[in-house]
C-alpha cells in the first residue's frame, strides 16, 4: 500500500484552477477530497508547500496486461505486419497469464502511469477466464486482481469489464484464441456483480461496462447490456479501415453511424479510437457529447491512422487520452503526439488550440482533464468535491526555468522529459516523490518475477 499519511492542506505558489491560473492557492483536503479552495492566502502551519500545482490526468483507456508484452511485437514489417497480426501475438501472450501475473503486470503499469502524471485509469478489462476458457471459482477473479493492483499503487480505478461474445460482425462464433474473453449476457451480469464487490474497498472507484466492439457484440446483446449499469459505457470503434469495410459489408453502414442509429449514445459514452469517421459521424459524436477516447502512442504503434482532431476540436468535440496497449506509458507524450500527428498531417504548427487565448499545451491538458474525467465518471480538475488528485511540476527543471502559467504546461508537454513532474498525490495521499513511486522497488521486483514466469 502507499503511504497512509496525507496533508490536510496544500499551499501552492501557483495552481491551475478551472477558471485559470492563480497565485497563493490554499487547497484543503478532507477524506481524500478537495474541500475549500482559497486564492491569495498565505500558507498556514502544517500546509504542504508546492511550487506549481495542476490536476492529475485521467487515462481513459488501458489494457494493463499488455504492458508485459511491450516491445515484443516490433518485427515483421516487411511481411505486411498490421494491427491484425499484432493481435495474434497478443492472444498468444495472454494465453500464458495466471492471476498472480495479471496483478503484478497491472501494478507495474499503474505505477508507471502515476509516475507520468496519470492519476485515474479506465481499465478496459477483457481477460476474464482461465487458460481453458472456463470461469474461475470466483467469476470476477481477474477483476479482483486489477482492483488489488490499483490498491497497491494508489491509482484511481474506473473498471470497465468487457463483454466479448463474437469473432466478427453479425454474431460470428468466437475463435479458440478468444476463449478467455467470452461471455453470454447472463454470465456477464454475474461478472459485473462480482466486480462491484471487488471495488468496494477502493476509495472513489467506479464501475462501468465495455461492449468490446461491434465485431464482438450483436445489436440484441448491446440492448441487453446497457440497462446493467448507470456508469460509463466504452466501446472500441472504427479503429481500422478493415473494420469499417467489414461493417459496411455486413450492415450497409459505417460503424459509428450504425451505433448511433441503434443505441442512445450520450455523454456517458466513450468512443475509443473512432479513427476512421466521416463528417456526418464526427458531427454525431459532437452533438451527443460523447467523448472520443484517443490513444496516440498506441495508434501510432499499430499504424491505425489519425483521428480528424482539428475539425473535431473546432466543433467543440470532447476528447480524452489513454495509454491503451501500454507499449509506452507517458502522459505528456500522449498529449504531444496528439498535437504532432495533426501537425504532420496538416503541415502546420499549433493546429489544435482554437485561438491565441490558450496555448497548445493548455488546450490539450484542459481537454484531456475534462473529457477524461467525464469518460471515467468522476469530477474534473481542482474543484471542491473532486478527488484530491494533484501533480506538482518542478519549476526548477531545466525545461521549466523562467516559465510561468501556460508556458509551464507547454514546456512539460513539448520540451521536458524525466524529472519535470516532481510529486503526485492521489485522493490526498502521496504516491510519487521526486519522480519515483513510493513502492517502485517492490512493484518492479514482482513484475520481473511474473514476466520470467510468463516468458520463460
Amino acid at each position: 500500500m502507499i503511504d497512509p499519511l496525507s496533508p490536510t492542506a496544500f499551499h501552492a505558489s501557483h495552481a491551475l484552477l478551472p477558471q485559470g491560473w492563480a497565485r497563493d492557492v490554499r487547497v484543503q483536503v478532507v477524506d481524500g477530497r478537495i474541500g475549500d479552495i482559497t486564492v491569495g492566502q498565505a500558507a498556514q502551519a502544517g500546509d504542504r508547500p508546492a511550487q506549481v500545482l495542476v490536476p492529475g490526468l485521467p487515462n481513459l483507456h488501458s489494457h494493463a496486461f499488455q504492458r508485459g508484452m511491450a516491445g515484443l511485437a516490433e518485427i515483421g514489417g516487411g511481411n505486411g505486419d498490421s494491427f491484425w497480426s499484432w493481435r495474434e501475438l497478443m492472444y498468444r501472450f495472454l494465453a500464458n497469464l495466471v492471476p498472480d501475473a495479471v496483478q503484478a503486470i497491472a501494478a507495474q503499469a499503474y505505477m508507471e502511469m502515476l509516475e507520468s502524471g496519470f492519476t485515474r485509469v479506465g481499465e478496459f478489462h477483457y481477460l476474464h477466464h482461465d487458460a481453458d476458457g472456463r470461469a474461475y471459482a470466483d467469476p470476477a477473479e481477474m477483476s479482483t486482481r486489477i482492483a488489488a493492483a490499483a490498491a497497491q499503487t494508489g491509482i484511481g480505478l474506473t473498471l470497465l469489464p468487457v463483454f466479448y461474445a463474437h469473432a466478427d460482425f453479425g454474431g460470428a462464433a468466437p475463435n479458440p484464441a478468444q476463449r478467455r474473453l467470452i461471455h453470454g449476457v447472463d454470465g456477464f451480469a454475474r461478472l459485473l456483480e462480482g466486480a462491484g464487490t471487488a471495488l468496494a474497498s477502493l476509495p472513489d472507484a467506479r464501475l462501468g461496462i465495455a461492449p468490446h466492439s461491434l465485431r464482438a457484440v450483436t445489436g440484441e446483446e448491446l440492448a441487453a447490456l446497457l440497462p446493467l449499469t448507470t456508469g460509463p459505457v466504452h466501446i472500441h470503434i472504427a479503429e481500422q479501415l478493415r473494420e469499417v469495410d467489414a461493417c459496411v459489408a455486413w450492415s450497409g453502414l459505417r460503424p459509428v453511424r450504425w451505433l448511433y442509429e441503434n443505441a442512445a449514445v450520450d455523454a456517458r459514452w466513450c468512443l475509443v479510437h473512432a479513427t476512421h469517421i466521416d463528417d456526418d459521424e464526427r458531427a454525431r459524436i459532437v452533438a451527443s457529447q460523447a467523448v472520443a477516447g484517443l490513444c496516440p502512442i498506441t495508434e501510432a504503434n499499430l499504424g491505425d491512422g489519425l483521428f480528424p482532431m482539428q475539425a473535431f476540436a473546432r466543433e467543440g468535440g470532447r476528447f480524452g487520452i489513454g495509454s491503451d496497449s501500454n507499449v509506452l506509458i507517458d502522459a505528456a507524450e500522449e498529449l504531444r503526439l496528439l498535437e504532432y500527428g495533426q501537425r504532420l498531417a496538416l503541415r502546420g504548427r499549433n493546429v489544435l488550440a482554437p485561438d491565441a487565448a490558450r496555448s497548445s499545451g493548455r488546450f490539450l491538458f484542459d481537454g484531456a482533464v475534462q473529457g477524461g474525467a467525464q469518460a471515467l465518471g468522476v469530477a474534473a480538475g481542482l474543484q471542491a468535491g473532486a478527488s484530491a488528485d494533484l501533480l506538482e511540476l518542478d519549476a526548477a527543471h531545466p525545461a521549466m526555468i523562467g516559465r510561468e502559467g501556460d508556458a509551464w504546461l507547454d514546456s512539460w508537454v513539448f520540451a521536458a522529459r524525466n524529472g519535470a513532474l516532481r510529486a503526485v498525490w492521489r485522493h490526498g495521499r502521496q504516491c510519487v516523490a521526486d519522480g519515483r513511486h513510493l513502492q517502485r522497488d517492490a512493484i518492479n521486483a514482482r513484475f520481473a518475477q511474473a514476466l520470467h514466469g510468463v516468458l520463460g
